[in-house]
């Protein structure tokens, strides 16, 4: 029997079996389809909390809501202005034609708000079940990749009656690439995923004070 001297990663997937190199192609995918949500996820974050801070310094500049308002695109892209557009359509909704408000409009108001900020938040965390199912997963993936691996290093070196390190060595080293690719995929992914989960929470934390300082607002006008 021939001994492999070559133990390269790519010699090393070559030699596989079909099983094994599966696995391995799947892990692979899962750990790049994972860096292609962290990096999307880090941008979309950036932008979030950038757009929250400049309309939050235009929201306590002083203007007044209504021309703040007027300002906003009928159909805004920041995630702040959804929400406070959210209110003050709802808002003005309320308004009777004589100028009176409708009962309940503080609690119409509330849900606009509320609606709003569950979109935001479904946006900000889609993606991030895909981190969480890889980092759970992939190490059992790469264990089974392992374990076939070396079932067939097993039965390789016992038809060739040699238990010779150089005949065993290289069926093993197959074996063990499968957990090692499998720990690649999963280590990045949990310590991503906990982090933009907690960036997550972070921003739609802030999404919900800023409605309540809104409500707060409109509440006193209410009263008056």
């Amino acid at each position: 029997m021939e001994h492999a001297s070559d133990f390269t990663m790519w010699a090393l997937f070559a030699r596989a079996t079909l099983i094994v190199k599966f696995v391995m192609v799947m892990l692979v995918v899962a750990s790049l389809w994972c860096w292609a949500v962290i990096v999307d996820k880090a941008i979309q974050y950036r932008k979030a909390r950038k757009e929250a801070a400049v309309f939050d310094r235009s929201f306590w500049s002083g203007e007044p809501l209504d021309a703040l308002f007027e300002q906003i695109d009928p159909t805004p892209s920041g995630q702040s202005q959804k929400i406070f557009a959210a209110g003050m359509l709802e808002w003005r909704r309320s308004h009777r034609q004589d100028g009176g408000l409708i009962a309940g409009a503080q609690a119409r108001i509330d849900r606009s708000m509320d609606v709003a900020i569950a979109k935001e938040a479904a946006k900000l965390q889609k993606g991030l079940p895909v981190l969480a199912t890889t980092g759970s997963t992939a190490p059992f993936v790469g264990l089974f990749g392992t374990v076939w691996g070396i079932m067939n290093a097993f039965i390789e070196i016992a038809e060739a009656q040699n238990t010779n390190l150089a005949v065993v060595a290289p069926g093993i080293a197959e074996a063990l690439l499968a957990t090692g690719l499998g720990l690649l995929a999963a280590i990045p992914a949990v310590i991503y995923y906990n982090k933009l989960s907690a960036d997550s929470d972070r921003i739609v934390a802030g999404y919900e004070a800023f409605a309540d300082e809104f409500a707060t607002i409109l509440s006193r006008q209410l009263d008056s």
